[in-house]
């Protein structure tokens, strides 16, 4: 039987405990993965009690209190608190979701928080989305037209064809969806992930667009668009509520229509 065994520096080892000041009786334990990769040292994890009684109601109001009051030292990415920017996407309790939009009463006992899996990891809850976004930008996420512009008229739409679009333009590129796809994890080099393929049948039917062969052409592969298996974990996972499933499997639909 084959064995396999993890490099020895890979071990996520116990970290330290920060305990809650005496005669604080709200505490909610928030168990954080550490890792800084230029220390040498191997990723741990520490332990935060904190006062619940002076702390916001979202997760990401406890990682602020606990880096602004308890440890200024844990690393983390957010910016617009209000799930529109995508940044303070993480592993929450075994799950990829927004801090920002994570409800901390939603969660029983210790809330374990991780970065996004299967992403190199620059420090602590800060993941390494390079490959992310490099592959949303392979889809060319623009309108490509030939006929010309008119200086002072738009591109019209229909009604019925701007409503196509809903489900597909809010995506915030948090890459909640394609970090917990595990054909993501075992082919990030080659197959495009959730939100790239989201991304691009936006554009794909989008009726001001004039490249849909050409959008097709390029997802023509069988990686970048077929080790999608329909598992449903992109769209379990998606904080905005968006099925990239659905939108991966409409791109398929094409590919077999345009054939017959």
């Amino acid at each position: 039987m084959a064995e396999f065994k993890l490099p020895a520096n890979s071990v996520i080892k116990p970290g330290k405990h920060w305990k809650a000041d005496s005669g604080v009786t709200h505490i909610k334990k928030f168990i954080i993965y550490r890792f800084d990769p230029e220390s040498g040292n191997n990723p741990r994890t520490d332990t935060y009690e904190v006062d619940m009684e002076h702390c916001g109601s979202m997760v990401l109001d406890a990682l602020l209190k606990i880096k602004n009051e308890i440890d200024s030292t844990l690393t983390l990415r957010r910016s617009c608190r209000e799930g529109i920017c995508g940044s303070c996407a993480m592993n929450i309790d075994g799950r990829n979701t927004l801090a920002c939009t994570k409800p901390i009463a939603d969660i029983e006992g210790d809330i374990t928080i991780y970065p996004l899996p299967h992403q190199p990891v620059i420090k602590d809850l800060v993941s390494d989305l390079s490959n992310f976004y490099a592959q949303y930008a392979s889809i060319e996420p623009w309108m490509k037209t030939a006929a010309p512009v008119s200086p002072d008229k738009e591109r019209l739409q229909s009604k019925t064809d701007r409503d196509k679009l809903d489900g597909l333009y809010e995506c915030i590129l948090c890459a909640c969806c394609s970090t917990s796809c595990p054909s993501y994890w075992w082919n990030a080099d080659r197959y495009l992930g959730p939100a790239a393929l989201l991304n691009a049948y936006r554009w794909i039917i989008d009726s001001r667009d004039e490249a849909t062969g050409e959008r097709l052409d390029e997802l023509e592969d069988p990686f970048k668009l077929y080790r999608c298996h329909t598992i449903m974990n992109c769209t379990e996972a998606c904080p905005k509520d968006l099925n990239p499933a659905k939108a991966i499997a409409n791109i398929k639909q094409l590919m077999i229509k345009r054939k017959f």
